[in-house]
């Protein structure tokens, strides 16, 4: 992935043709470093006319220690001795005319081949061998609270000192970065481009930063865009060598894109609500992972807005499932108050009721993966092939 610093609209249209595909724009080189911070997989930094040679000097220093696989190249209209001199003395990778395309495309590729050769030495070095897990949150029915589970679950495991990844495979209608508040500049969508192509690096350069210790990987913001779910299970893949803990917001149906998270996932939290509806949507779905052979001893059973007085008690609801309540959320105004403002819950009110059971909720999950060895692994079948199979006996039958 490539940053375009310039403010002239058309050098940006210009620098932005020959640089090709994945590229940021931004005005100014102060947000580049926010930028950075947020997108740990940028790989290049190219600084247009605009930007002052002090500034890009600065810039390119700052960042040859900070970091060293960060390829800047600078673009003046002229490049003479001086300015070459100056600039690979401060730290540029190269310095490229402005209309010379074909040259800054070349040096785009080659500060990325370089720049991935580093991470992956780097990487081969001091990257944990330990492999992190995965935890999905899942309801057939919506309006139960799917999303907000996964987003303070994610933000409680990171608040205890995890590094958690949020991934929304609600491809068709995510919430996940509304929720927390973020304008991801990278979603799912942006796997279409990568032709399959993947490492740890460009699934790095998708995320969106939270907090130091949380971040996303949004579901796309424009409506109809496509998202390969073969690549799904990769990136998931990859995500559990980069994160402690990687939790999945899903969509409301056995799709592809769950399917994969399934095949990855330790843990299955499933979410429901004190009605009818959604206690039948959750018995269909109960039927239909006891079809996977989705163990039974992973799933957690998490019942939001569960102090209703409706007429149906959390009994009833164990009764009918065959399955434990782990945890029951309260209803609370506080809670759509938090998600208007695009705040976890955990974080914006931390002594709050419904704060302390989604916490203790988070940690719960962390403890059964890490002490239950039986759990450390997700299960070996492939969970797409085994719904198709019964897909097929079922029209037999």
């Amino acid at each position: 992935m490539t940053v375009l610093v310039e403010q002239d609209p058309t050098l940006v249209d210009l620098l932005r043709t020959a640089i090709s595909d994945g590229v940021s724009v931004l005005a100014t080189i102060d947000q580049v470093e926010d930028h950075l911070r947020r997108h740990r997989g940028e790989h290049v930094v190219v600084l247009g006319p605009s930007v002052s040679d002090a500034d890009s000097a600065a810039f390119a220093e700052h960042n040859r220690v900070l970091r060293p696989s960060l390829g800047v190249i600078l673009v003046r209209p002229t490049v003479d001795s001086t300015v070459l001199a100056d600039a690979l003395r401060s730290g540029m990778s190269q310095v490229v005319e402005t209309r010379d395309g074909v040259g800054l495309q070349d040096a785009v590729r080659r500060a990325q081949e370089l720049a991935l050769a580093m991470d992956e030495g780097r990487r081969q070095h001091v990257e944990p061998s330990a492999k992190g897990s995965l935890v999905t949150v899942f309801s057939t029915k919506g309006g139960v609270g799917k999303s907000l589970v996964a987003t303070n679950v994610g933000a409680a495991l990171a608040d205890q000192g995890l590094r958690v990844c949020v991934v929304d495979l609600d491809v068709h209608g995510g919430d996940v970065a509304i929720m927390l508040q973020l304008t991801p500049q990278h979603t799912l969508a942006d796997l279409a481009r990568m032709n399959g192509a993947l490492d740890a690096a460009g699934v790095e350069s998708l995320l969106t930063q939270h907090s130091e210790r949380l971040f996303v990987l949004a579901a796309p913001v424009q409506l109809g865009s496509s998202v390969p779910a073969e690549s799904v299970g990769a990136v998931l893949a990859i995500l559990k060598g980069l994160f402690d803990v990687v939790v999945v917001d899903t969509s409301g149906s056995f799709d592809d894109y769950g399917l994969h998270a399934f095949d990855h996932s330790e843990l299955l939290v499933l979410v429901g609500t004190l009605d009818i509806p959604a206690l039948k949507s959750l018995k269909l779905a109960v039927g239909t992972l006891d079809l996977l052979n989705f163990p039974r001893d992973r799933w957690r059973l998490l019942l939001n807005r569960a102090d209703a007085k409706v007429g149906l008690s959390i009994q009833e609801f164990e009764d009918t499932l065959g399955v434990k309540v782990t945890a029951s959320v309260p209803s609370n105004r506080d809670v759509l108050a938090a998600v208007n403002r695009g705040e976890p819950i955990v974080l914006a009110k931390s002594t709050h009721e419904v704060s302390k059971v989604l916490s203790s909720f988070a940690t719960g999950l962390a403890r059964d993966v890490s002490a239950n060895p039986e759990v450390a692994e997700p299960p070996r079948r492939t969970h797409r092939a085994m719904l198709r199979r019964g897909s097929r006996s079922e029209k037999v039958a």
